[in-house]
């Protein structure tokens, strides 16, 4: 508890803007607001500083994906496309397929870093940047079960975080599994949710 109260009040002043953009980006999220997409794209990009810093090197690619998600969500979150961009549901062949081979990548990839990379927690690192990458994929095409994954994937990120010394960030991926239960449940009373038996593009 010590340790975590120190942790906490050195938490630098670039990671609480993150930390509070990031919130802003989940909360305008849930709520299907554009603005998500700004608030992450300014948080991910101090994120893949701070994940440099403390040796999380999946976490810095996965943030640099980030970056670049953030502005292809806003071009696809945008007035132009919002008509035609009703929020899906995928069948569950699909996410069971995808859960194999996403937990085989990780495995894969923390198995070959192994030999060239000396960090703590890499399979975990890995884990919840391949699933990340894949759960954004579906956030930027509206797919509704990008909720339930996130819960999961900030649940193992937030005892990533506290293991790594980001206490703040670690509070933050736990209030993440939170408002990804609230965004599901926003998602899911959505008038115009659709049956996509095919993979989006």
């Amino acid at each position: 508890m010590e340790s975590f109260l120190v942790q906490f009040q050195s938490t630098s002043w670039l990671e609480w803007i993150a930390v509070i953009l990031a919130l802003a980006y989940v909360y305008f999220a849930a709520k299907q607001n554009i603005w998500c997409w700004p608030s992450a794209l300014i948080s991910t990009a101090i994120y893949t500083w701070l994940f440099w810093s403390v040796s999380l090197p999946f976490h810095t690619v996965l943030n640099a994906y980030y970056l670049i998600m953030a502005v292809y969500g806003w071009r696809k979150w945008n007035s132009s496309y919002s008509e035609a961009l009703a929020v899906k549901v995928w069948p569950w062949p699909y996410h069971l397929s995808s859960i194999v081979l996403l937990s085989f990548t990780a495995w894969a990839l923390s198995y070959f870093a192994s030999s060239v990379l000396d960090a703590d927690y890499l399979y975990l690192d890995a884990f919840v940047t391949v699933f990340s990458v894949f759960t954004t994929f579906l956030v930027t095409h509206k797919v509704r079960e990008n909720w339930l994954y996130w819960i999961v994937i900030n649940v193992f990120g937030a005892y990533l975080y506290f293991a790594k010394g980001l206490s703040l960030t670690g509070v933050l991926y736990l209030f993440y599994a939170g408002f990804a239960i609230y965004g599901f449940i926003q998602w899911r009373i959505q008038p115009s949710v659709v049956e996509d038996n095919k993979v989006a593009t």
